[in-house]
């Protein structure tokens, strides 16, 4: 309880301290002081601080997450709005993470150290070291530019041309695969060298078996708990993707409120955030007790 209230209040107080003012930003070119005055009034941000936190984190406790100071409208609407195009970009990059991560870093481990290893190692690495907006650049580019295989952007709407999401899962998938699949094929390595793996190898098992059947499981732990962080980072993600790549998403909601000082709007999503983040973590630490050795488990 007081963890959450202390994440309540950091978000509140670090909204309060964006620069600029709603009731400016509202008053106009050239605002009147007695305008904004009336409209700092109205919008109550002429009370304390204190006193407004409290007031917000009470309707918190109800489901209500406020409305905007710009348009009046709840912030329930908002992230209504958002939440579908940033849901379907989240799912079209998880969908094909866990099989490729996977299927990566037990093939970089089969030859620790040969060819296949080092080329996937090398590009994994290389590929993670590049920002994502760096990234996104590069593609459109040379895919969307240059060589004009996909839309640079989905300013013509997603429905209309689903190839606009083509550009933003890669640049969201991209560092992801990296670096989970590095955890896989560590773990890989560790679990290959085991005493178990040793007695199933003196069984007569297969190295195929060995290797997805006996090994693989032991060596998910970690990868699935970077998966969760995965998770966290993808709310990140998506805010420079769908800026770069124009999609109206929770992202664009959040750059929206944020140039127009709509605090309101900014805490709703931070909220959102946060409590999204303390599932998926919770989640991932089940996951992991579950993918874990029996003697990890025991201790």
């Amino acid at each position: 309880m007081g963890q959450t209230a202390a994440v309540l209040a950091l978000i509140f107080f670090l909204t309060e301290a964006l620069p600029g003012d709603a009731a400016v930003a509202l008053a106009g070119d050239n605002p009147d002081p007695q305008r904004i005055a009336v409209i700092r009034e109205a919008m109550r941000l002429d009370r304390p601080a204190p006193e407004r936190f409290l007031q917000w984190a009470g309707g918190l406790l109800h489901g209500d997450l406020g409305s905007s100071l710009v348009t009046s409208r709840p912030v329930s609407s908002y992230l209504a709005d958002g939440l579908g195009p940033t849901l379907l970009l989240a799912a079209l990059t998880l969908v094909p993470l866990v099989p490729l991560s996977v299927t990566l870093g037990v093939l970089a481990a089969g030859r620790e150290g040969g060819p296949l290893d080092r080329l996937i190692s090398s590009a994994t690495l290389a590929v993670y070291a590049v920002p994502e907006f760096a990234f996104g650049v590069l593609l459109t580019t040379v895919l969307a530019l240059r060589l004009g295989w996909l839309p640079p952007t989905a300013i013509g709407g997603v429905r209309a041309d689903p190839a606009v999401l083509v550009l933003p899962v890669l640049v969201l998938l991209a560092r992801p695969v990296c670096s989970i699949s590095r955890l896989v094929r560590a773990g890989m390595i560790e679990a290959m060298a085991s005493p178990y793996v040793a007695q199933a190898r003196r069984y007569g098992i297969s190295a195929a078996r060995l290797r997805w059947t006996h090994a693989l499981p032991n060596a998910l732990a970690p990868a699935v708990q970077q998966l969760a962080r995965t998770c966290d980072w993808l709310l990140c993600g998506v805010i420079v993707v769908e800026s770069l790549f124009v999609i109206p998403g929770l992202g664009t909601v959040l750059l929206d409120a944020v140039a127009a000082r709509d605090v309101p709007v900014v805490q709703g999503l931070a909220v959102v955030f946060a409590l999204v983040t303390v599932l998926l973590n919770l989640a991932a630490d089940l996951v992991a007790r579950r993918f874990a050795p029996r003697s990890q488990v025991a201790a």
